[in-house]
């Protein structure tokens, strides 16, 4: 899975036209809506070859006019944008007892986000029911459905899941695949958290600490972070310090997780409890983002990301956190570190990254064909 760094230019190779549609929808895409002209001025295509290309692809609903623009001298131009109207693409992420379903169109926008509760030994059936019902409901609507991803954190509780789900989805117009929570979660974040032209870690705390990195434009295979010690053999875990379990211990004096499957109201809860100047809250918060800075340092030695997104729960506790992480990043990490920001993206990140991941099939230039 890749994304482009850089403005796409046009290449000189047999199928031109493919690599020159790839050219306009990746403009827009990365500029919003625009003129043919301004199309034209961007990218060194002419006005002639734009206005073909763009004809082309508002008759596979990819996009459409928008109305007309004044900010230019002499005649307005129409404003062109991505319409999503044709093609759709699906993410399944799995949580603590809870299967989340997402489904964006074309243009990103979101189509439908359903949430399930499930019980670990009916999850892979689940998973299944789920995203068949998904994408029953996008294709009623009269669009192609381009793919569907499933996340997984790196530990799943159902040995030979990955398998059983790809093997039971799997049918001949659907491109299926199954990858990992964090990773997914850092390409949403790479495409739609505007962090685009960035090299980043994204670091996610809902099933035990882990990252999912993006560096030259290359995605790389998320894993678990939390099993570094910082310490002599036999230390505490970077998880057993800054995982989000240990923190609502230090937290909430009641904090039972046996009893939770959905650790947010208690995140929440904390939350509410810093706000209110909560001593024991506001304590645990600065250990745990102390050493979650010096897990970040580790990385930073390693692989210099120019931004560390702390997500889902990490994202909901951001305020309190990234002081004393960023304080144990520099002091770590050789200049110069990553800044650390907070996610926006909210709890199904990875269910968005699984499903925009599919559009880049578009992108290319090579287009399917739309539903009738």
């Amino acid at each position: 899975m890749t994304t482009t760094r850089a403005e796409p230019q046009p290449a000189d190779f047999a199928d031109v036209r493919t690599t020159n549609l790839a050219v306009v929808l990746r403009h827009l895409r990365a500029h919003g809506p625009s003129s043919r002209a301004a199309i034209a001025a961007s990218t060194g295509l002419t006005k002639a070859t734009v206005s073909s290309l763009t004809g082309d692809l508002i008759g596979h609903r990819l996009l459409r006019e928008t109305g007309l623009s004044g900010n230019r001298i002499g005649r307005p131009a129409t404003v062109l944008a991505l319409d999503g109207s044709a093609y759709a693409s699906i993410g399944i992420q799995i949580g603590s007892g809870q299967i989340t379903a997402l489904a964006v169109d074309y243009s990103s926008d979101q189509l439908l986000l359903w949430h399930r509760s499930v019980e670990s030994r009916r999850l892979a059936s689940e998973i299944v029911a789920l995203a068949q019902r998904a994408a029953s409901r996008v294709r009623q609507q009269g669009r192609r459905v381009l793919g569907l991803t499933v996340a997984l954190p790196s530990a799943s509780a159902v040995p030979g899941l990955r398998e059983l789900v790809a093997g039971s989805l799997r049918q001949k117009d659907l491109v299926v695949a199954v990858s990992h929570h964090a990773a997914l979660a850092a390409v949403a974040e790479q495409r739609l958290g505007g962090h685009t032209d960035h090299d980043l870690a994204y670091i996610s705390g809902a099933s035990g600490l882990e990252a999912g990195l993006i560096l030259d434009g290359n995605l790389l295979r998320g894993g678990r972070l939390g099993s570094f010690t910082l310490g002599p053999a036999g230390s505490p875990t970077l998880q057993d310090q800054a995982g989000i379990e240990p923190l609502l211990r230090r937290a909430l004096p009641d904090f039972d997780p046996s009893a939770l499957t959905d650790l947010g109201p208690a995140v929440e809860q904390v939350a509410v409890r810093a706000r209110a100047g909560d001593t024991a809250a506001l304590a645990a918060l600065t250990h745990t983002g102390g050493y979650l800075g010096q897990g970040l340092a580790v990385l930073a030695n390693l692989i210099r990301p120019d931004v560390f997104v702390l997500g889902d729960h990490f994202a909901t506790l951001a305020e309190w956190l990234i002081p004393a992480a960023s304080a144990e990043l520099s002091r770590h990490a050789g200049a110069p570190e990553g800044r650390i920001a907070a996610s926006t993206l909210g709890l199904h990140a990875a269910a968005l990254g699984g499903a925009v991941s599919h559009l880049d099939q578009v992108d290319t230039g090579r287009i399917p064909l739309p539903v009738n």
